[in-house]
Parts: C-alpha cells; sequence; structure tokens
C-alpha cells in the first residue's frame, strides 16, 4: 500500500526550533517525529512512501534515505529550486505536494494514506483504511476530539450523523466554531480527489480541498476512532508532547537508554556520580553528558548527549538538547534549551541577561 508523509512546510509556530531543522526532524525523546510515523506506516502495511520536503529538507532526505532500515521504500518530493548556489524552498501547500508527485509520475494508482510529519499516533492505520473502503467515500478524514477551547488551532469538522462531512470550518473562534471534533492530519483519498487540486499552484488540504469537496457535494466520510494523537504543532505543543511520553502516556514507546535507578534512564557513558545529585523521574541523561555534584532534576526532564551541568545547576522540567551547558547559577524550568536559545514552554525567549539563568551555551566551547 502506498502513503504520502507532508514534511514540506516551514514550521513557522516552531521557530525558532525551526529555523535549524525542519519540523519533521525535531527529536521527541531522543528521535525525529517523522521517525515514529515511518515504523507505525511500516508496522501497519504501508510500504511505499513519498515523502514532499522543501525547507532543510536535504535534513530529512539524509536521515531517511531510501527507507530499508525501516523495512519501507521511501522516495522524495522537492519544491523549490537552486538560485545563485542557495537552495530556494518553495512549498505548494499539503494539497499541492500531492498533485506535484501525482503529475511526474502517476504514483496514486490506488486508494492512498496522506499523514502530517509532525505527530505521533498510536493508530491502526489499516483499520482506517477498511471505514474508508466501508463508508464508500471518494475521500476520508480521520477526527479527533478536542477541548473547545482548541478547535482554533485546528480545522473543524463538521458531520452529519452518518458521518458525512457537511462543513469545514478552518480554525474557527472557539464560539464560531460548530463542532469539536478536528481534523487530525491524517487523510485517506480515492486518485480521483488529486483532480480536484489545480495544477503548479499552492494549495492547502484544510482551508482549500475540503472546503472546495463539500461544495461540490463528493462523498466526504469523517472516521472517529480512538487513538493518541501528539501534535507538535507549537512550541508549546512540542513541551507537552514530550512531558507526556517520557511519563510512558503512549504505548509502545518507551524510554530509551539504561534504567540505571528507577524513573531515571542514561545512555552510554555517562558521567554522573548518581549519589551526590538530587533527581525526581522521569529523567533521560544522553550519552557522554556529565552532571556534576551538586546538580537538582527533577522531570520528566529530557537531557540530550554531551551535555554538561555545573554543580548547583537546577533543571525542572525541560528539555536540553545536545552539548548544551548550564551554569552553576542556572535555574531552568519548563523550558527548551538549543543552541544559543533557551525559550519557555510557550516559545517566549528566556533572557540571558537575567541574574538567575547563566547559561553560556555549547558545551563544546568551554573548557
Amino acid at each position: 500500500m502506498k502513503a504520502m508523509i507532508l514534511a514540506a512546510g516551514k514550521g513557522t509556530r516552531l521557530a525558532p526550533l525551526t529555523h535549524q531543522m525542519p519540523k519533521p526532524m525535531i527529536p521527541v525523546l531522543g528521535k525525529p517525529v517523522m521517525e515514529y510515523l515511518v515504523e507505525q506506516l511500516a508496522r501497519c502495511g504501508f510500504k511505499e512512501i513519498m515523502v514532499n520536503t522543501s525547507h532543510l529538507g536535504s535534513q530529512i532526505e539524509s536521515y531517511f534515505g531510501d527507507g530499508r532500515r525501516w523495512g519501507v521504500e521511501i522516495g522524495y518530493s522537492f519544491e523549490g529550486h537552486i538560485s545563485d548556489g542557495a537552495i530556494i524552498a518553495e512549498p505548494l501547500g499539503s494539497a499541492g505536494g500531492i498533485r506535484r508527485v501525482q503529475d511526474f509520475a502517476r504514483f496514486f494508482d490506488d486508494t492512498f494514506l496522506v499523514v502530517c510529519g509532525d505527530a505521533v499516533i498510536d493508530l491502526d492505520l489499516s483499520v482506517v483504511l477498511r471505514k474508508h473502503w466501508q463508508s464508500g467515500a471518494s475521500a476520508s478524514v480521520v477526527v479527533s476530539e478536542v477541548p473547545r477551547d482548541r478547535v482554533s488551532d485546528y480545522g473543524v469538522v463538521v458531520c452529519n450523523p452518518e458521518g458525512r462531512v457537511i462543513n469545514f470550518e478552518e480554525k474557527p473562534s472557539a464560539k464560531e466554531a460548530n463542532s469539536n471534533l478536528v481534523n487530525s492530519g491524517i487523510y485517506i483519498f480515492e486518485p480521483e480527489i488529486i483532480d480536484y487540486i489545480p495544477a503548479g499552484f499552492e494549495y492547502d488540504i484544510g482551508g482549500q480541498l475540503f472546503p472546495d469537496l463539500v461544495d461540490k457535494e463528493v462523498l466526504f466520510n469523517a472516521i472517529s476512532i480512538p487513538f493518541n494523537w501528539i501534535d507538535i504543532g507549537r512550541l508549546s505543543d512540542y513541551w507537552e508532547a514530550n512531558q507526556l511520553l517520557m511519563q510512558g502516556k503512549l504505548k509502545d514507546i518507551r524510554m530509551p537508554g539504561t534504567e540505571v535507578l528507577p524513573g531515571l534512564w542514561a545512555g552510554l557513558n555517562v558521567n554522573v556520580d548518581f549519589d551526590r545529585i538530587r533527581a525526581e523521574g522521569p529523567i533521560y541523561i544522553g550519552s557522554a553528558a556529565q552532571v556534576d555534584a551538586g546538580c537538582e532534576i527533577i522531570g520528566p526532564t529530557w537531557i540530550g548527549h554531551g551535555c554538561h551541568l555545573e554543580s548547583g545547576a537546577r533543571i525542572s522540567r525541560s528539555i536540553l538538547f545536545e552539548y548544551s551547558r548550564i551554569g552553576s547559577q542556572g535555574r531552568v524550568t519548563e523550558a527548551l534549551v538549543f543552541g544559543r536559545n533557551c525559550v519557555d514552554r510557550e516559545g517566549n525567549n528566556v533572557s540571558l541577561s537575567e541574574g538567575d539563568f547563566d547559561w553560556v551555551g555549547d558545551a563544546r566551547d568551554y573548557s
């Protein structure tokens, strides 16, 4: 069976993380979020996968290669061009990317699956495929129920009692929304749906294709099925996703490394005197990380490989990317530290001039 992973977006709501890496490559428990999707597709029998790339797309292509490591075949459709030796990203939108793949060599010759490359799911996708076929629809969207105050972050799906989509509202306000069922970014399409996507233009699935299908009365079905869906569309979502996963809230996803103490996992060759730090799990300490005596770490906290926490540093419910160094007066609470950046869980910059935060950047630069 064939699938497509949408991976060409710029991920502006995840900046400044996405200044350095494309959104599908953002690590969740130490590996790119898109890798969880590839693994799930492979488990569910989807062996031929196209991926559209654009913003920093070479990182995705270099990491996943031809897909053999996961027992699948992966191909790529780059959206952009080179100008004066520089790669210029020109994403075509979620629907436009599908049309480009089809126009190139008619890849989609039967029912196919489309998933957004920025979420972790535990959904049996083969069950979704069967429900789509049973409905007789030309297009299906998997929906998930969210609290009313979150609907403005998503495309809202309104359907009749039989599950047919009768309206699609792209990111309405909580007052205007006619449902709290939202688009999860998981779709099943018949190839004829591609004819509704204009060629050569930027075109979006939620904002343009779905309303068009409703207007033209195409048989368009909503599939509501219980599953865990952890979206990382915003920095606050990313922080929360890591918190949930470190607490074991999603089946089949476990902390890496070795559990050296209850609730405390470590990678290879860590330099930590566990008897002389205060640690409350769940905590992961990556390989070759150094945690000096006198540090305090409160979980859920992820400490990437090569990090250095000096004596007196206090870390609580945070994510430290690889090679981060926290000084002895450092106080990092519900934050993300990466490169020369530190942001709180909402994405607000933590000023390096604040007296209670002494972070000097890359541990490799310090001697």
